[in-house]
């Protein structure tokens, strides 16, 4: 039996207009990634890096060539129908956690399902608010804002917002710029026992090198291009630190 690809981009290119100058952001991608990896993608500033996120996340459109999300090709699909995509398979991590500054833990973990059809009651979106958090180690921070919160507790929040919706995929986008080395570390673990656990896949972009050897599978990009696409045996979360960084919920 045959395994789709939750990601396929075949001959993708990607171009910006910038006045007199096309700018050739992306020459021809093509790469599979398949159920389960931690996919990590390695490059310079303006290498493209960011470009190949935004395609995987549905956030921006190829201008030629196709991108297949679980077999199927979303490179043309109308606005709301991108939407609905989004929402339902893919969970997003950023570097600045992006949370609402005056909104709790439990409100901003809800907030992926606001968009939810049919909208959920208020109840069950609360409760696999809770849930997530307390799959993150924070169901003593419900009500907290993120002012009240750690560095750290704030990608946890991330995180579960990012699973709230049950997800197949994950993509990160820097997740560790904004924190110290020792959260780092947790927030690197956690990422991992999503993979092991819960077999999320996982593509994860980084400048970091020591952070991209947290994966199983470094890709390098530059100029637009692929120039190395290795597998690679992971650094151990555990050898640095010793204490559980989640309960992953099955």
């Amino acid at each position: 039996m045959t395994t789709i690809p939750v990601i396929s981009l075949q001959s993708i290119k990607k171009t910006y207009q910038l006045g007199d100058n096309t700018v050739h952001a992306l020459s021809g991608v093509s790469m599979d990634i398949m159920p389960g990896e931690f996919v990590t993608i390695v490059g310079p500033s303006g290498s493209g890096k960011s470009t190949m996120m935004h395609i995987f996340g549905c956030l921006d459109r190829p201008t030629s060539g196709k991108y297949l999300l679980n077999g199927k090709d979303v490179s043309s699909l109308p606005r709301d129908e991108l939407a609905d995509v989004r929402n339902r398979l893919i969970g997003f991590v950023f570097q600045g956690f992006n949370l609402l500054p005056r909104t709790t833990a439990v409100e901003n973990v809800e907030v992926p399902l606001l968009y939810s059809r049919p909208l959920l009651p208020v109840e069950e979106r609360q409760k696999r608010a809770m849930k997530a958090l307390d799959a993150l180690g924070l169901g003593d921070r419900y009500d907290h804002m993120p002012n009240q919160l750690s560095g750290g507790q704030q990608q946890r929040v991330a995180i579960a917002r990012a699973l709230v919706n049950q997800p197949t995929l994950i993509l990160a986008d820097e997740p560790t710029g904004n924190l110290d080395t020792k959260t780092s570390i947790e927030v690197m673990r956690i990422l991992q026992e999503l993979r092991e656990r819960r077999k999320i896949t996982i593509v994860l972009i980084t400048h970091e090198p020591d952070i991209a050897a947290y994966g199983t599978r470094i890709i390098m990009v530059r100029d637009g291009a692929i120039i190395s696409d290795k597998p690679n045996t992971p650094r151990n979360t555990l050898e640095e630190e010793q204490q559980p960084a989640m309960a992953v919920a099955g």
